[in-house]
Order: structure tokens, then sequence, then C-alpha cells
């Protein structure tokens, strides 16, 4: 039996061609024969332009462009997919999320951060949007692996240049090389690329260790994740959420609420 799975992406990707073509040929890759990647971008006219990170380095701004990945998660769950994926560093209202849908919620930042750590290593994450090198911290730290991370940081170039990277990488490669062996030097066994651009251009060209140091293929360790959490729900090995973080909500108040608000997707 296939899954279906609902990606979300922080980007609008009808605004990036290359980078749109790219994600559709990776997921293809990493993913299941029978596992069928659904891809959504944020609404057309969200962000001033096609860059995102104007608005998603402010906390404020994250805030109010997570209401579009809760509505997107309320829409897979209504629309029978197996799982949801907020494909994104940020993780924008993660665990809101997973206590509002009754199916398995997977984030990009939580399971880069768990694949590098396997064996007990210890790893860095190097990001282009400067801001979310404190936000993926403060992250890693819920997840409770805060004390594996030995640093994330600003990797040294921007989206503009991760974006012409796609049409010539051998610089940009280069340039995240000399990055990671900065993390290297202080004690990283494993390297982050950080925002799911990045994490792609590197993943399609090849690039999965910087001298024997792997880069983790954040976008496949979410798919996985994805796909293991549906086989285990499948299987009856999925416990129900508990306390205030995990257990769900009567699903007729919360329609009432969404509908208050403003806010039930149509």
């Amino acid at each position: 039996m296939g899954i279906r799975i609902w990606h979300q992406s922080f980007t609008v990707l009808s605004d990036l061609a290359a980078y749109d073509d790219a994600l559709k040929a990776h997921f293809k890759r990493v993913a299941r024969p029978d596992t069928v990647i659904d891809m959504h971008g944020m609404r057309e006219g969200t962000y001033r332009t096609n860059y995102p990170g104007d608005d998603i380095k402010h906390v404020g701004f994250q805030f109010l462009h997570a209401i579009q990945f809760m509505q997107g998660a309320l829409m897979a769950e209504r629309q029978g997919y197996d799982a949801f994926a907020l494909s994104t560093l940020p993780e924008p209202g993660l665990r809101e999320i997973r206590a509002l849908v009754d199916i398995p919620v997977v984030g990009y930042g939580e399971c880069a951060a768990r694949a590098a750590v396997d064996d007990g290593r210890r790893f860095g994450a190097l990001v282009f949007i400067p801001e979310l090198a404190e936000l993926y911290r403060d992250n890693v730290r819920r997840h409770g692996i805060g004390c594996r991370l030995v640093g994330a940081c600003d990797v040294g170039f921007r989206f503009a240049d991760v974006l012409a990277g796609f049409a010539s990488p051998g610089p940009l490669i280069d340039r995240f090389r000399s990055a990671a062996r900065d993390l290297i030097a202080r004690g990283a066994e494993a390297i982050v690329p950080g925002e799911a651009p990045l994490n792609v251009l590197l993943a399609m060209n090849g690039v999965s260790e910087v001298d024997g140091v792997p880069v983790i293929d954040s976008l496949g360790a979410w798919v996985r994740a994805a796909e293991v959490a549906v086989d285990a729900r499948r299987a009856g090995r999925q416990a129900a959420g508990t306390g205030y973080f995990g257990a769900m909500p009567d699903p007729v108040r919360r329609d009432e609420i969404l509908d208050f608000y403003g806010l039930n997707p149509a």
C-alpha cells in the first residue's frame, strides 16, 4: 500500500522553477517507489519577492506565515494524506500542528538533526539566512539534542547565490566546503546543510561528505522519517499523544475555533 505525503515549503515554488524541478527529481530518488510526495508552496503573493528570507528572519512574521502551514496540515488530513511534512529548516508551528491533526507530522530541521546525531555523533549546521542560526539552535534544544550541536553558523553566501548555483554549482560548493571545515575543526562529525534549497543543490551534485565527514541529506531524512511514521501508524505502533503538548483536542471544537478566527481552510 502506497504512502501519500503533503510536502509544504516556505517558498512560493512557482517563483523558483529550478528549485522546484530539483526538489521533484530529488524526492523521486530518495522516496520509496510507491510513495507519492505532492509538493505545496506558500500562496502566490506571500512575499514581496521570490526571497522569503526578508520575512522569515523575523519571529513575528514566522508566526503569521505559520498559519499557511497549519491550514496545509488540516487540508492534508481532510484529503486523506498519510503524513504532512514541514519541509523547511525553521519548522514554523511544528509542535502546534502535531497537536491539531491526527496524521504523522515531520519537520525538516528535526529529521536532519536526528540523522546527524546517529551513532552518537556531534554535528554542526550552516545557514544562508544568518538569523536562522539562533532559531535552529533553539529548535535543536527543544528536540532534546542540543548537547550534540557544536554550532549553527552563517555559511557565508545568500539565497541568490544558491539559486545561481543551480546553473553553476562549482564555486558555491567550494565555499560550502570551506565553511564546513570550520565546523569540523570545532568538532563536528556531521554537517547539516541548512535550508532546503542548499540541501537539494548539494545532493543533486553528489556532495555527501567533506573530508570524510558526512553531509546530511535533510530532505531525504524527512522522507524516510515520514515513511517510517506511516508504517508505525498502520501497524498500530504509534502511541497516542499525551500531556499538554501531545493530547489531541476535540475536532469539533477545533473547527469551531478555526471558524471563529476565519482560519478554517476550504
